[in-house]
């Protein structure tokens, strides 16, 4: 069932990550033990859930949102989510944006510089299915001192 999400990768034992659920799938999210969900999308594009933290909130999830904007995500955002996600250690996640891309890259940070899981582990499947811009190119290639880690 939640194989029907978009973009939809188990990433850990504890972390998947996918595109936007739709309203319906956040129940499947519930009921496979995730307890947050965090999104880094933004809530104004066509395809967010505009009462996404009501839905999730109302299936005893807690929701965290992060608006990263697609063409300028920065350092300061990826520090925030790399101390979110290694403060909530050992809980199961689910990590949405839209596609599945914004979320590959942060979760490569936390991955690699916080799990400091080896490259072929921190890397996403998602990244053999985009074509980076200069913008997330530069992104990946920040250090943990350029992030703040």
């Amino acid at each position: 069932m939640m194989d029907s999400i978009k973009n939809f990768i188990k990433l850990t034992n504890d972390i998947a990550t996918a595109g936007q659920p739709k309203e319906i799938e956040f129940k499947d999210i519930a009921e496979a033990g995730y307890k947050y969900v965090i999104n880094i999308g933004m809530l104004d594009h066509p395809h967010a859930v505009a009462t996404e933290n009501k839905v999730v909130a109302e299936l005893g999830l807690t929701y965290v949102h992060i608006p990263v904007a697609f063409d300028s995500p920065t350092k300061e955002q990826v520090r925030f989510f790399c101390n979110l996600m290694s403060s909530l250690k050992g809980t199961k996640i689910f990590v949405h944006c839209i596609m599945n891309f914004r979320v590959s890259a942060f979760m490569y940070h936390y991955l690699s510089k916080v799990e400091k899981l080896p490259e072929s582990e921190a890397k996403s499947l998602m990244f053999e299915y985009w074509e980076l811009d200069p913008v997330w190119e530069e992104l990946m290639s920040w250090s943990s001192s350029d992030i703040g880690l």
